[in-house]
């Protein structure tokens, strides 16, 4: 089993032609409004790939909160550890170009009521088989001490190191798997993208962990025990990029979770990361396992 310990938000997005620069105004196309917050995504991830998945996470008593939860609820996530709190329900705020690129701004509402109790909670439930997957939207103090419990239990923990912060490598560490795209890892590492190949294998050695850079279009990359690993993304023409990673992090625990080898594991997330930048939006674009397993063999 799956316990994602992480947000929930209700994504407003709209389409420009190009993303504003600061204290520009662009002229856009179309607004919508979709389920969405990192862990949310992760969690429906997870789901679609066939877990079985727990959500730990807080919405407010707003109008906001139902629909935020809505395509959770239908696809079986467990809820029951979602609490509803006195603040607004988290929205993210989403700009997509013409090319799929966005650029958004996150505003934490009740996510910002994770504590590191409501982390003792979820994680102390959990059983020695099961995965934990973590994200940076909610306090870093209640990630962190989800992190450190899962450690002292010998629970797999997924560490992904969006939305980047200052304390990031601080708490990187304490995962078991560290899950982080090519800009957050420079940050992560302090050295350039350049020297890609040799950071990761410095910091894998370093911190005894496997650590895994998804790389767009070009795939990604892993390195577990010395052992490096390169998995290529699907060729597609991307729609819109919002929750690719969050999909690829779900489906990565996923495989994780049923067994799956690292290689097979990681071919399965890249798929399904790479299919979820065909339609707009986060939660909906998420692929089914049907889907995932038909592009594979295409």
């Amino acid at each position: 089993m799956i316990t994602v310990f992480g947000s929930t938000n209700l994504d407003q997005i709209g389409t420009v032609p190009r993303l504003p620069g600061a204290g520009e105004t662009v002229a856009g196309g179309t607004f919508s409004m979709a389920a969405g917050g990192k862990g949310a995504n992760q969690a429906l991830a997870a789901r679609r790939a066939g877990a079985k998945v727990r959500h730990v996470s807080a919405v407010g008593q707003d109008s906001f909160a139902a629909p935020a939860l809505e395509l959770l609820e239908g696809a079986g996530v467990d809820l029951a550890e979602v609490r509803r709190t006195q603040e607004a329900t988290g929205i993210a705020m989403i700009f997509v170009d013409a090319a799929g690129e966005n650029c958004i701004a996150v505003l934490p509402g009740a996510n910002g009521t994770m504590t590191p109790a409501h982390a003792e909670a979820a994680v102390t439930s959990m059983a020695s088989g099961d995965v934990l997957l973590v994200q940076q939207e909610i306090p870093q103090a209640a990630s962190r001490r989800a992190l450190e419990l899962a450690r002292e239990r010998g629970i797999t923990s997924v560490f992904n190191t969006a939305p980047f912060l200052a304390d990031t490598a601080s708490v990187a560490p304490l995962a078991s798997i560290v899950v982080a795209n090519e800009t957050e890892f420079a940050l992560l590492s302090g050295r350039p993208e350049s020297e890609l190949d040799a950071a990761m294998a410095d910091w894998a050695k370093a911190h005894n962990q496997t650590l895994i850079v998804t790389l767009g279009g070009d795939g990604v990359k892993a390195i577990r025990d010395g052992q490096a690993l390169h998995v290529k993304a699907l060729p597609i023409k991307p729609v819109d990029t919002v929750g690719a990673g969050d999909t690829f992090c779900g489906y990565l625990a996923a495989g994780l979770d049923a067994g799956l080898d690292l290689e097979t594991a990681l071919r399965r997330a890249a798929a399904a990361g790479s299919l979820a930048c065909l339609k707009p939006g986060a939660q909906p674009a998420i692929p089914l396992a049907s889907e995932v397993d038909a592009a594979l063999k295409g």
